[in-house]
């Protein structure tokens, strides 16, 4: 199935490339994502119609994640969590986490656009999270991760 792109894409190329990709992939995915139309004579005359404006919008999206990376990569996050002597978590720190956190501080990403080392974050310390914002723009967040102070036994109170 020939298309034409209508933003860049990874590998497949830039706006205005016609590629042949499998049929499912752009039926599934390119063409209902509006990242692509088929490539036919009239498609091909719209799309030379708005190729400014649609590389206008590109421009303004990577405006945006420049932006964005910015604001992630000026953070300074710390997170309390508690954690063996050693330094190993009891559970982990995961992107879900990190949207979370990012939230607070009025950035909203995608969790899918989160890279964590091995899925997740297990142990205390300094850890660089790479936050993909565009196929051209990554943030990098500095997340520290701190052991909570000792945990209260309710059992063991006294009155």
């Amino acid at each position: 199935m020939e298309v034409i792109l209508l933003e860049k894409i990874g590998t497949l190329g830039d706006i205005g490339t016609q590629v042949l990709v499998k049929p499912g992939f752009g039926r599934n995915y390119l063409i209902p994502k509006g990242k692509a139309v088929v490539a036919n004579k009239k498609n091909i005359a719209i799309f030379e119609k708005r190729r400014e404006e649609l590389e206008a919008r590109q421009n303004e999206k990577l405006d945006a994640a420049v932006v964005l990376a910015e604001q992630i990569n000026a953070l300074d996050i710390t997170l309390e969590r508690r954690a063996s002597d050693t330094g190993k978590l009891f559970g982990s720190v995961s992107a879900n986490d990190i949207v979370t956190v990012l939230k607070e501080h009025s950035i909203t990403v995608e969790k899918a656009s989160i890279k964590l080392p091995d899925g997740s974050i297990h142990t205390t310390g300094e850890h660089i999270v790479i936050i993909t914002l565009h196929l051209e723009v990554e943030a990098r967040l500095t997340l520290k991760i701190t052991m909570s102070g000792p945990m209260e036994d309710a059992d063991n109170k006294t009155h």
